[in-house]
């Protein structure tokens, strides 16, 4: 016998009227912006990973002395403050010829010399005694195709050796005396690196971050698609129930329709993820862009997420008919509030007590500790979050000396869950702000910006240095103070170690020449400047600030979002009874009033609580690292929560007329 469960589910959707169809395309809505976001979330983990995995190559695995074929001293320069990576190759005489680097054709030939794009449109643009200089002169550049780079804007050049060259030969096998990871020497049989480059090494990590503190606010926006419409579903269902319909039959009426729409939405979502690609191949992070393949998840991914987002809505639906299974006359009646048990407060203490217990026992936590921990916060909150605001809507209510204040109370205590998920996104967010505009990491890079150093072996060697030193920027048209330091001066670039420090003033333009003419004098490395030794630093904070900026804008779009379209599905929830209380006098902007108080009500209670908490986790995290608060942060924190408040009531606002046309017709809205 042929399922009525298909046909019925079908016409009961066709009839619902254009109403029962806002809520369709609302829930599809939030489906498609669930899924994108996911989508562009996973799209930066992989990507960052990836072209993290193409650096690796400049990190020389050293062979066995036998099995070595060429000699590779890779080294780091700046450039109006941008790193400059720098491979030197010579092949080792009677040896197997070298396989070639990643994006060459070939192992490069002495003299020869191989730039990517963007480092040969520089070389272009700037005076050769700034860039051009630093490298031999051939007939013609290579190109470094993008199986070498991590990125489009990466500046690397790769230059052909002869095996007695100083820049190879006499390169510090251990890398430089500072010990930055940006300089490092070894012979090598092929180009199977040891690990990324220092410059992209934490983009991953940092990324990962960013998404483990948004996935959850991601998350409440999709399951919030199931529910939207709940309240007519739920009376529609209740009158079938009534009329014979089995427990069975309306799950499985009620798994079709959410199913439908949330794949109609997910994959809304998905088509605009692959259309966006290529413009969000342009956002800078770290090195700069990204190639457009690193930021394509591949279609099993894509049909991973689709069918995620599917699934949360449609369970998030399927767990709103227990009521209407087991008392569908309640239903139809709206008899029964829905209340909240005390057993959420029990339980999210004790979760409370045991995140404080784990932070304070130890010395420190490792990342995947705090991350367990991140995720059992949030899903605490969001247990807690329904019993709080039952009890705030009995507060209000009890206190209450307006109409709009009393109708707010009255719509918090008889659905708390629902009023939860209006404000759940931004005080889900309110954690992400915290988290990151007051842990935002600093550190002072701006000692010695002028200074342009070439440390020696000895005080001896230092003098000789300096005089050559001298000779080159004289020749070169810079103007500088050239001064020999030994180990007992720290004041400097060098801290401590003996050397050459050559002070330039009048900006990066006359940096970047005297480095070019400084280029000679060390072999096996480029002249220091400030951006080298605060490489490490520099490359940390730049990461934190992407993704802490990346993670509060989107979060702050996914609270917004979450919270316009839940208030707009509320609306076509509630019509009937707001065509009551119009048709019992109420003015519309009344009803309006008591829909901003019901959110401004929680919000204001549980925002505070989840920005302390973030607070909380950044001080953990900064001392994790040995780093302090950035104390600008604080204003940082208070705009954010500002404008994400704003966006949210904006957000509601743009409700508003869907209220007043619900409410325009009475006769047919209270029907």
């Amino acid at each position: 016998m042929r399922s009525p469960v298909f046909p019925l589910t079908w016409h009961l959707a066709h009839r619902s009227g254009r109403r029962g169809l806002q809520s369709q395309l609302i829930a599809a809505a939030t489906a498609a912006v669930g899924a994108l976001v996911l989508l562009v979330m996973l799209a930066a983990a992989f990507g960052s990973g990836s072209r993290a995995e193409r650096t690796s190559w400049r990190a020389p695995l050293a062979a066995p002395a036998g099995q070595a074929t060429a000699v590779q001293a890779m080294t780091t320069t700046y450039v109006r403050h941008q790193p400059l990576t720098v491979v030197n190759l010579a092949q080792l005489p009677g040896r197997h010829p070298t396989p070639a680097p990643p994006g060459l054709h070939g192992f490069p030939k002495k003299g020869e010399v191989y730039l990517s794009p963007a480092l040969a449109e520089l070389v272009h643009t700037l005076p050769g005694g700034q860039l051009a200089a630093r490298f031999p002169k051939p007939a013609s550049y290579g190109t470094i195709g993008a199986a070498g780079l991590a990125s489009p804007d990466e500046l690397v050049a790769v230059i052909g050796r002869a095996p007695t060259d100083p820049t190879v030969s006499k390169a510090a096998e251990d890398g430089d005396v500072f010990d930055t990871g940006l300089t490092e020497r070894a012979t090598v049989a092929g180009f199977t690196g040891s690990r990324p480059s220092l410059l992209t090494s934490s983009d991953q990590q940092t990324v990962l971050l960013g998404a483990v503190l948004l996935v959850m606010p991601v998350l409440v926006l999709v399951s919030a698609a199931g529910r939207l419409g709940a309240a007519q579903r739920e009376q529609r269902l209740a009158a079938l129930r009534l009329a014979g319909a089995t427990p069975s039959q309306i799950i499985a009426m009620t798994a079709v329709e959410a199913t439908a729409v949330g794949a109609a939405g997910a994959l809304t979502g998905a088509l605009a993820y692959g259309a966006l690609v290529p413009a969000l191949a342009q956002v800078p992070y770290g090195i700069g862009g990204w190639y457009a393949d690193d930021l394509w998840v591949g279609v099993p991914w894509l049909l991973a997420v689709v069918a995620t987002v599917t699934t949360l809505i449609t369970a998030s639906a399927i767990a709103m008919l227990r009521q209407v299974a087991s008392s569908p006359l309640g239903v139809a009646q709206q008899a029964a509030p829905r209340r909240t048990r005390m057993v959420r407060l029990v339980l999210f203490a004790a979760a409370l007590g045991y995140i404080l217990v784990t932070t304070q026992a130890g010395e420190g936590l490792t990342a995947r500790q705090l991350v367990t921990l991140l995720l059992l916060f949030y899903g605490a909150y969001w247990m807690f979050g329904p019993w709080v605001v039952d009890r705030l809507g009995r507060i209000a209510g009890r206190f209450a000396r307006r109409p709009a204040t009393l109708l707010a109370a009255r719509r918090l205590s008889d659905d708390p869950r629902g009023a939860w998920r209006t404000v759940s996104g931004l005080v889900l967010a309110g954690f992400v702000a915290g988290f990151f505009s007051v842990g935002a990491l600093a550190f002072d890079t701006s000692g010695h910006q002028d200074q342009v150093a070439i440390a020696t072996s000895d005080t001896t060697s230092a003098r000789h240095t300096a005089e050559a030193a001298r000779a080159l920027l004289r020749q070169a048209g810079v103007t500088a103070r050239v001064t020999a330091v030994s180990d007992d001066a720290s004041d400097n670039l060098l801290f401590g170690t003996p050397g050459v420090i050559a002070e330039v003033p009048g900006g990066p333009e006359r940096l970047d020449a005297a480095v070019t003419a400084l280029a000679s004098v060390a072999p096996g490395t480029y002249p220091l400047t400030q951006d080298y030794l605060s490489a490490q630093d520099v490359a940390v904070v730049d990461r934190i600030t992407s993704v802490s900026t990346a993670t509060l804008v989107l979060s702050f779009f996914v609270a917004a979002a979450s919270a316009g379209l839940t208030a707009a599905a509320n609306v076509l929830d509630r019509r009937r009874v707001y065509g009551l209380l119009r048709l019992a006098g109420t003015p519309l902007k009344v009803l309006d009033r008591a829909r901003i108080r019901e959110t401004a009500i929680p919000l204001a209670v549980l925002a505070g609580g989840t920005i302390a908490a973030g607070v909380y986790g950044a001080y953990q995290l900064n001392e994790l690292v040995g780093a302090s608060f950035n104390t600008a942060g604080a204003v940082e924190l208070a705009v954010c929560t500002v404008v994400g408040t704003l966006a949210m009531f904006t957000a509601i606002g743009g409700s508003r007329p869907l209220l007043r046309r619900v409410t325009a017709g009475l006769e047919q809205s209270t029907d």
